[in-house]
């Protein structure tokens, strides 16, 4: 008998479970969107919340008369409470659809129903740490007055590896036909929505089944690509009797996507980023603000417009969609529409960017200024600078053109450099050209140049090398201090001062880089015979003491062996340099170039002047002179002032820039 205290005690029971229950009114148009309202509401998952119906809303007529549904939305006791344990014990609890409690651990689930005459089963395995279904809980859903039979062999099997989604027969029931369920189709007016509306069966009575679902709409003409059988099992592991649920819908008709370009640079500059290094900082001398390019790279693609994909209803009357629509390719200046008819190239290297929304190669670059601004300056094209290129930074193009002062920094060209004002390198700056250097003045700069360097000013306290000429040509057109070389001829009003001061060397008649590369090979000979010669001395008194006391200690054994060792790759590397120096002495002695060196005002005493192999060190001050090479003579040739042999188009920077 039950007493007074233990109906006390399942009363406050209860009401500990239904004090956490919290409840919401929502209209909405579907039973589904007030759903999903409310798991926003009431911070819950759709899956843990029931409802009651408070009205049923309606479609109307033709939108006239429609009528929202009105629901009360609370969560399931039952979810309400594991929440609430799962957040006592410190963890996080995750209620939105996306972020599921724990999703890598979850419990196994089992569904007991009624189908036809049979009890079936559906069992779900738990997940991770999950715990799994009690075998004697299911028992006990099946042992009910009307059970027949049941195999417990098959549900203790069921219960332990699952029945893989499905509903397996594990039994029998007194089946009463008349208390069946009854599922109703209904269809929206648009032909997009299906719903069921399933009454609930009565004692003795068949639940709805899947396939019952299934054939019930079949019947009302509702195709089978537009039943969602997901929704089907939905209802029937947790069915809800006389509310419409939908479980189909249309087969929606997707538009094509229309025609577009897909660019391979950045169409925005703004979005163009100096380089970052690993640590994270940038380098601001490397902001990348230029996108290079060379001829024949392709720069964009056009994709085709796409056909849209037609649906259905869910009866199977068609839904037409809408094709993509296509474009016309615009092409800018110095760009081709490759062969295959949707590819865009370069016709030039250069910069490529959007102009008027048309893709675009420049093929030269204008700069106020080389600084913190640009950073450096990469480009495959021509740089025209209008002010100074600033102490520190570097500029690589096919031609460089500078209208202000280049400070100690680095200008390297494929091509020409035209520098309308000076070069102040402070024995820093590094000039490198692939044809020719025009300039105001050198000054304490580096300078290698294919071609010729012409000059209007000075070069003083310079190291300069050229392949062809180096030209100075003004009312001062003065060498003071440096070494240069050039193959054919250097030609200057003045070399050298009055006062003496910085050493001048003039080389010409020979291939500047060969010697330079010869200068080199014969320092790296002097060094390595002496180190040599130094070894050799070593090993000498070494195997003189090992002879004299018959076995020498280890540790300069050990000393021997080593030299030895080094005395071998010494001798291979010195036979290498021999090589390569009797090569280039060859190479220079069958130059076909004579070489001149013509000064028409005067070369000052200290001057050295190498024509070839003939030294000529001024003692006194000359006037009008041409240096040149004659085999007779041991030192270079004197005779008259000659001009400049180099072309006047060849001075002039536009006649070949």
């Amino acid at each position: 008998m039950v007493d007074l205290e233990q109906i006390r005690e399942e009363m406050n029971k209860q009401y500990s479970i239904d004090k956490e229950i919290h409840s919401v009114e929502v209209h909405a148009d579907t039973i589904d969107e007030a759903l999903a309202d409310a798991a926003v509401q009431l911070n819950s998952k759709v899956s843990d919340l029931q409802y009651e119906v408070i009205e049923k809303g309606s479609d109307g007529f033709l939108g006239l008369g429609k009528k929202p549904w009105t629901l009360t939305i609370y969560q399931d006791p039952l979810a309400a409470s594991k929440v609430e344990k799962v957040a006592s014990h410190g963890e996080v609890v995750k209620n939105s659809e996306e972020n599921v409690e724990d999703i890598n651990n979850r419990d196994g689930l089992y569904y007991v129903r009624h189908f036809g005459a049979n009890l079936v089963l559906k069992v779900i395995p738990p997940v991770g740490k999950g715990e799994p279904v009690d075998i004697k809980d299911i028992l006990n859903d099946l042992r009910q007055p009307d059970t027949i039979e049941i195999d417990e062999s098959l549900v203790k099997k069921y219960a332990k590896h699952g029945t893989d989604n499905n509903y397996n027969i594990v039994g029998a029931y007194k089946h009463v036909q008349a208390g069946d369920a009854l599922v109703f189709v209904e269809t929206t007016k648009d032909e997009m929505k299906a719903m069921i509306n399933v009454s609930e069966p009565s004692k003795g009575g068949s639940e709805a089944s899947p396939e019952g679902i299934f054939r019930a709409l079949q019947s009302q003409g509702v195709i089978e690509q537009c039943i969602n059988m997901d929704k089907v099992n939905e209802f029937v592991d947790n069915p809800v009797y006389n509310v419409p649920f939908e479980v189909a819908a249309a087969i929606q008709p997707q538009d094509g996507m229309d025609a577009y370009i897909s660019y391979n640079f950045e169409t925005d500059p703004k979005k163009l980023k100096a380089k970052v290094s690993e640590t994270g900082q940038i380098n601001y001398k490397e902001l990348n603000q230029i996108q290079n390019v060379i001829s024949d790279q392709p720069l964009a693609v056009k994709i085709p417009a796409e056909r849209g994909k037609g649906g259905k209803t869910i009866f199977g009357r068609y839904l037409e969609a809408k094709h993509g629509r296509d474009i016309q390719i615009q092409l800018g200046e110095n760009v081709r529409l490759d062969r295959d008819g949707v590819t865009i190239k370069a016709a030039i290297d250069g910069e490529v960017m959007l102009v008027n929304g048309k893709v675009t190669v420049v093929p030269i670059k204008y700069l106020d200024a080389v600084n913190v601004k640009t950073g450096d300056i990469k480009f495959v094209g021509t740089v025209v600078i209008k002010g100074a290129v600033e102490e520190g930074y570097k500029v690589e193009a096919t031609n460089i053109e500078i209208g202000g002062n280049v400070d100690p920094s680095t200008l390297i060209a494929t091509e020409n450099i035209i520098v309308r004002q000076g070069i102040h390198g402070k024995g820093v700056g590094y000039i490198k050209a692939g044809k020719s250097l025009w300039a105001k003045f050198i000054d304490q700069t580096n300078v290698e140049v294919e071609e010729n360097v012409i000059v209007y000013d000075y070069i003083m306290n310079s190291n300069v090398t050229a392949m062809k000429n180096i030209v100075l040509r003004g009312k001062r057109a003065q060498i003071n201090g440096g070494h240069l070389l050039a193959t054919e001829e250097i030609c200057a009003r003045y070399i050298g001062s009055s006062g003496g001061g910085t050493e001048t060397i003039l080389e010409v008649g020979i291939d500047p880089r060969s010697k330079i590369r010869l200068v080199e090979l014969q320092k790296q000979q002097q060094i390595k015979s002496s180190k040599y010669s130094t070894n050799e001395l070593d090993i000498q008194n070494l195997e003189q003491t090992k002879q004299v006391r018959k076995r020498l200690p280890q540790e300069k054994l050990d000393k021997l062996n080593s030299l030895k060792n080094d005395n071998k790759i010494l001798a291979e590397e010195l036979e290498e340099i021999n090589s390569e120096i009797d090569s280039i002495q060859v190479h220079l002695r069958d130059l076909k170039a004579v070489g001149k060196v013509k000064v028409e005002g005067t070369v000052y005493a200290g001057v050295k002047i190498y024509v070839r192999d003939l030294l000529d060190e001024i003692k006194m001050d000359i006037k009008n002179i041409t240096f040149s090479y004659d085999k007779g003579f041991p030192t270079p040739k004197h005779t008259s002032y000659e001009p400049p042999s180099i072309k006047q188009e060849e001075i002039d920077p536009y006649a070949t820039n």
